[in-house]
């Protein structure tokens, strides 16, 4: 069974897969990933435009995609963890971010696991997230970037749906602030991944030649990576 992993724009990691009881092209979107599965002797490049011809399907169905359940005692990132903690009737039931905890605070009769709750909880998480990445992953990219001798313009932290981070030709590198959910081993990847593309702009010969050189577990580590999304609890 012959695969290949593209990069869709917009939609990040897209698996091609050619089976040998596939009769006609066929695309699945689940919450472990986009994939286009093809018979046998198709070339993969009918592959890859087959879902850029379906690239709004693909769009609408990775937002179903349901986010997994958060729990208190949870771990959010590198510096904090979950609680859910119910208020009096008198209470204002607001969520915060401190420097170890993220707290959802829950209305009378309110329970964790409801969707009105789950939401509040993504998106403080999210925040916590943001302050992390923002606080961490500036000197670690500077850090790599002396270390190897690469130069970039500017960094800055996003939330990005599908990509774990990004360069563009003014080598201004941008990064998911879902990545402070992954072991550092895997951060350095995106990191050293986004510096090569200071030098090489595609995925070509080039560009793996570069970051081989500064990572010689890349490309076992960018297989690893495809497994995961930029969501909470990604290696879990």
């Amino acid at each position: 069974m012959a695969t290949k992993t593209i990069e869709l724009a917009g939609v990040g990691p897209v698996t091609l897969i050619k089976r040998a009881q596939s009769r006609s092209l066929r695309l699945t979107v689940t919450a472990g990933g986009v994939q286009v599965s093809m018979p046998r002797w198709t070339p993969f490049s009918a592959g890859q435009a087959f879902a850029l011809t379906n690239i709004d399907w693909i769009l609408a169905e990775l937002e179903k995609q349901p986010q997994p359940l958060l729990e208190s005692g949870q771990k959010i990132g590198k510096m904090h963890y979950l609680r859910f903690e119910q208020v009096l009737n008198d209470q204002a039931a607001t969520s915060r971010v401190t420097a170890t905890e993220v707290i959802i605070k829950l209305h009378h009769g309110e329970h964790s696991t409801e969707a009105a709750v789950q939401k509040r909880a993504h998106a403080t998480a999210v925040r916590a997230l943001k302050r992390e990445a923002e606080r961490l992953l500036p000197p670690r990219l500077q850090t790599l970037a002396t270390k190897h001798g690469k130069q970039y313009s500017s960094v800055g932290v996003k939330q990005l749906k599908r990509r774990w981070g990004s360069c563009d030709s003014h080598q201004v590198i941008t990064l998911n602030l879902y990545l402070m959910e992954l072991p550092w081993e895997y951060i350095d990847y995106v990191l050293l991944h986004e510096l090569s593309h200071t030098v090489e702009m595609n995925h070509g010969p080039a560009f793996w030649r570069t970051l081989l050189a500064m990572e010689p577990r890349a490309k076992d580590l960018s297989k690893q990576l495809k497994r995961h999304q930029p969501v909470i609890g990604t290696w879990n």
